[in-house]
């Protein structure tokens, strides 16, 4: 049977994969096994190979995968011993032990004589006594524990120590179900009842404990607790206390929608009902939580936190939508509600300063997770008529609710703000309210301005009719709130032109003033954070001038203040500091016109965008250089490590942007690394926008070239970089980032078996393959190194085993090629293959009959690496057959061998050592005499008559 109907054939398959296991190669099993799996329509051979795969598996530690496979097996034939053997085995591992006793017994009854079935057996009520002492012992320590707490007469330090120990139980899982089956659940509804804020929080961290994971006893807790209890808890007024809550949330919402998704197997699956009840309960909770006058404004954040993160599809491939279509129809209103909000007012919910910005988040989300035209109209319906409603109210207070509504928009779904803003009166209203003597009602107005500036088709009917109000603004009011609005709304329509530097809005120097006036506002520690925020934001629309640029990174006490802002709790800061490092790290995308083409734009008189003297390369790096002074890498770090929805997709973008501009200069790469850089960029690479994961992957590929990823991604963070250095293996992203993808493929493949398996369970094989055909040196050259250091694994051996490919002749041929690093890295990669799958030699010379000069040229080549990996080749290829040695020895490679053994053409040491090992190996087969017979024969010759 030829190779490829082997590969065609389940009963082969098996075989090989039964071969395989003896041999102890548990990875090339389950391959087989799983291919034949794919191929097998017949139940019975399925349960085999299931129960076989199950084998590989408990030889891999996997053991969840082990007794799924058991389990399958079982389900075609219960009777089948070894199956339900190799389940309990599994069940032993996961501490599930009262199963695994069950089928170890059944086993023992179908086989009473197996001593391996009754020493499990033994093992298994040993194990289960110990567990139950342990557990009644954890009974009194549990019911001890919640005494203390309640007790109110407790010395502080016990009641601690007790919420620590409860909290650290409730993390281990036998731990968690002793709090659990021992009324706990209760008894933490009587901790959330304190008025002790410590109290609090031990009996929600013992809750995240017991429901992590776990979607029956989440489902229990949240039936039992009731929605109303863990939201009050979640609006309480305590900052900490609503985290708290909300990440209990967030962690009982993941435990329903996994376990939703996952195939529950054991002993509850047939009674566990559907979450959906619970989910749908939870969000309506939520809903409700948003315009209620009795929740803090930290809860009310904490649950619109919650709704961007469960609501929109986290995928736009699932078709289903329904969640968003809901939340729109039952909670649209009450989201605008809090939208139209003007904290100084004394109507509406408390607010906090990133409300507003949250509400703008949940809305986009939720708008573009909208699928079709009819969907959208009834989401910008809707909106209209909530502005219109309180537009028309007479009085002040519905057209600044409607105005501060429009403004919310116009920061989230800008399409349906434009609408908005372009209802009637709506334009007219924000300018007349801009002169209002009210600084309240300047200040909705003059915020409405400026977010409509933004937009393009507002931008030059504003510039016409808002920029001298906004000039007397600034010169004139007395309040440093207007001012400063004031002055960003200048500051954005002076930056309209972006970073062409022959479109600027305002006469020479402005722009620079405007900028000194922001820094002074930012440096200005007795103002309140919000307009010191709002001074960032004019920086992040100056800053596209590079005069802007430069003065700011000289101030480096306006950078200091940037960064602390950065820090700070006012999470809508994130994206202008985003902006403003993007701009001064010039990390923007730049597309360069063809110079023909300015050419004729010139000649026909059109505007060509004319590049900043100061945004030159020199410029920029030296710029970089006083970010990294500053701590712009710590000030980063704790803007990814912000949950909130004023972290979006695109300010992640942003920062993804500045860390790759970061680490362009190899120099810099172990400071950031060292201030934590390199952690923060692996979320970067998995939750981002497209470019925004292709920026970060690029920047943890850099970091991973130069410095030991070891250390640069200890323990397991280093296997989670894999995947975004293999998404970076696209056509759609530059050679550059293809070259530095394979680099840092090498160095993860050099490391360990684990990582060359991650990297091959990533499917990045067939994609470094495609790159060792490509047409650049460089990439190609990459490629087949990556591939060097792949081949330590048995499973792409096999690859270049497997008949009906061109892999190994592909290799001979790179091994003849002039490019130096190409040739090293396919002799390379041909000296292991040769040397562990003896098997190839032999259908070498059937690739290219220029294989003997090509090994010539090896053995005779001045690079002393080379010469070593042809010594090697031919070393394997004699030690594989003698035909192959005879073939040699015929040739010219007797002579160049012989040279290299004495130490000739400048052979260092290993080189002769191989050498004169082929030489050994030829007098072995007869094939040639050595020096000392030779000499014998010689005097032989004298002697006779």
């Amino acid at each position: 049977m030829s190779e490829s109907e082997r590969q065609k054939d389940p009963a082969a398959l098996k075989e090989e994969g039964n071969t395989l296991f003896k041999a102890g190669d548990m990875q090339g099993a389950l391959c087989c096994y799983t291919k034949a799996l794919e191929l097998t329509d017949s139940q019975p051979d399925s349960a085999v190979l299931y129960r076989n795969r199950s084998a590989c598996y408990l030889k891999l530690e996997e053991y969840s995968n082990a007794e799924a496979d058991a389990s399958k097996a079982l389900d075609t034939d219960p009777g089948d011993v070894k199956a339900r053997f190799r389940r309990a085995q599994a069940y032993q591992k996961l501490g599930r032990l009262d199963q695994a006793f069950l089928d170890t017994q059944r086993c023992a009854q179908l086989e009473p004589k197996n001593r391996a079935f009754q020493d499990l057996l033994r093992q298994l009520g040993a194990q289960i006594q110990l567990k139950s002492a342990q557990l009644n012992s954890t009974d009194a320590r549990v019911q001890q524990m919640f005494s203390v707490l309640l007790d109110s007469s407790a010395k502080d330090s016990d009641r601690q120590k007790a919420a620590q120990n409860l909290v650290v139980l409730s993390r281990d899982e036998g731990g968690a179900e002793q709090i659990f089956r021992n009324d706990g659940v209760k008894l933490i509804q009587k901790l959330l009842s304190s008025k002790q804020e410590d109290v609090v929080l031990s009996g929600l961290r013992t809750l995240v404990g017991l429901c992590t994971g776990h979607q029956s006893r989440t489902m229990a807790i949240v039936n039992e607790l009731g929605m109303e209890q863990l939201c009050a808890v979640m609006g309480s007024a305590a900052s900490t206390v609503s985290l708290a809550a909300c990440h209990l949330l967030q962690v009982m919402f993941e435990a329903l929608t996994e376990g939703m998704k996952r195939e529950i197997r054991g002993k509850d699956e047939a009674i566990l009902p559907e979450p959906s009840k619970e989910l749908r309960s939870m969000l309506r909770h939520l809903l409700e939580m948003i315009p209620a006058q009795n929740v803090s404004g930290p809860g009310r954040d904490s649950a619109i936190n919650l709704l961007v993160k469960q609501v929109p599809r986290k995928s736009l491939k699932n078709p289903d939508n329904s969640l968003s279509l809901w939340v729109i129809d039952q909670g649209l209103k009450k989201i605008l509600q809090v939208a139209g909000t003007v904290a100084e007012l004394s109507e509406g919910p408390p607010l906090t300063e990133n409300t507003h910005m949250s509400c703008s988040v949940l809305l986009s989300k939720l708008y573009d997770d909208l699928k079709s035209d009819k969907e959208r109209e009834n989401f910008n319906k809707l909106c209209e008529e909530y502005v219109q409603e309180h537009f028309r109210r007479s009085g002040l207070d519905g057209k600044l609710r409607a105005i501060q509504t429009v403004s919310v928009l116009l920061q989230g779904p800008s399409d349906v703000g434009n609408i908005t803003l372009e209802m009637s009166g709506m334009m007219d209203a924000v300018i007349s309210l801009c002169a209002s003597e009210d600084v309240t009602h300047q200040q909705v107005a003059v915020e409405a301005l400026i977010h409509a500036a933004g937009k393009a088709k507002r931008a030059s009917f504003i510039t016409a009719n808002g920029v001298a109000l906004l000039k007397d603004l600034y010169k004139k009011s007395e309040n440093d709130r207007i001012r400063v609005r004031a002055l960003v709304g200048l500051c954005k329509l002076g930056s309209a032109g972006g970073t062409d530097f022959s479109m600027k809005q305002f006469a020479e120097g402005s722009t620079l003033k405007l900028a000194k006036q922001c820094r002074k506002w930012l440096c200005n520690e007795s103002l309140p954070p919000t307009s010191r925020r709002w001074s960032v934001e004019g920086l992040a629309y100056l800053t596209f001038d590079a005069d802007v640029k430069e003065d700011l990174v000289e101030d480096k006490n306006a950078l200091l203040a940037m960064f602390d802002l950065a820090k700070s709790e006012d999470k809508t800061v994130l994206f202008a500091v985003g902006s403003t490092l993007v701009n001064c790290t010039n990390s923007y995308d730049v597309e360069k016109p063809d110079p023909q083409l300015v050419e004729l734009a010139k000649y026909a008189k059109q505007h060509v965008p004319e590049e900043h003297p100061k945004d030159a390369p020199s410029f920029v790096e030296k710029r970089l250089g006083k970010l990294l002074e500053a701590g712009v890498v710590s000030a980063l770090v704790c803007m990814v490590k912000q949950e909130s929805p004023a972290l979006t997709e695109a300010c992640r973008e942003f920062i993804a942007r500045v860390f790759l501009a970061l680490v362009d200069r190899q120099e810099d790469r172990g400071t950031v690394v060292a201030q934590g850089g390199g952690k923060a960029l692996i979320p970067l690479a998995t939750d981002n926008t497209d470019v925004g994961k292709v920026k970060a992957a690029q920047a943890l590929a850099k970091i991973a070239i130069t410095s030991n990823p070891e250390i640069a991604f200890p323990g397991e963070r280093i296997y989670e970089v894999v995947r975004p250095f293999v998404n970076l293996l696209q056509l759609e992203c530059t050679l550059l980032q293809n070259f530095e993808s394979l680099m840092a493929l090498t160095n993860l493949a050099g490391i360990s078996e684990r990582l060359r398996q991650k990297i091959i369970k990533e499917k990045a094989l067939p994609k470094i393959e495609g790159y060792m055909f490509e047409e650049n040196e460089l990439v190609r050259a990459a490629a087949t190194e990556c591939m060097c250091n792949l081949v330590l694994s048995t499973e792409v051996q096999k690859l270049f085993v497997a008949t009906g490919n061109d892999r190994l002749k592909l290799l001979v041929l790179y091994c003849g090629e002039e490019d130096e690093r190409l040739r090293k890295a396919a002799a390379g990669t041909l000296a292991m293959l040769t040397a562990e799958q003896p098997e190839l030699c032999p259908r070498i010379p059937g690739t290219t009959t220029h294989w003997l000069e090509i090994f010539q040229a090896l053995l005779l080549s001045e690079i002393s690496d080379l010469r070593h990996r042809g010594v090697v080749i031919v070393q394997n290829m004699m030690q594989a057959e003698k035909g192959l040695a005879e073939t040699l020895m015929e040739s010219e490679a007797l002579e160049i061998l012989t040279v290299l053994a004495k130490g000739g053409e400048g052979a260092v040491g290993p080189v002769s050592k191989v050498a004169q090992n082929c030489l050994n190996k030829a007098v072995e087969y007869g094939i040639i005499r050595n020096r000392e017979d030779r000499i014998e024969k010689e005097k032989g010759k004298g002697t006779e008559p």
